[in-house]
């Protein structure tokens, strides 16, 4: 059977951690920031953990991880 190719563009969002969850980025946090408060902007930092229903198809993506 032929090995497994990564998604690449999977790769770069997400990483497994070494319990075996899944992290991203936060979203929003990009551009048009002058409208948001800083509370807001403060709390999209750091990592958070991806949603239970969609570890599945992160975890395909990503073979090897």
């Amino acid at each position: 059977m032929p090995k497994l190719k990564t998604k690449k563009s999977a790769a770069k969002r997400f990483f497994v951690r070494a319990s075996g969850s899944i992290k991203r980025a936060q979203a929003f946090k990009r551009h048009i920031l002058t409208k948001k408060t800083t509370k807001a902007k403060r709390h999209l930092r750091g990592p958070v953990e991806i949603h239970p229903a969609d570890a599945a198809v992160v975890r395909r993506m990503l073979p090897y991880a």
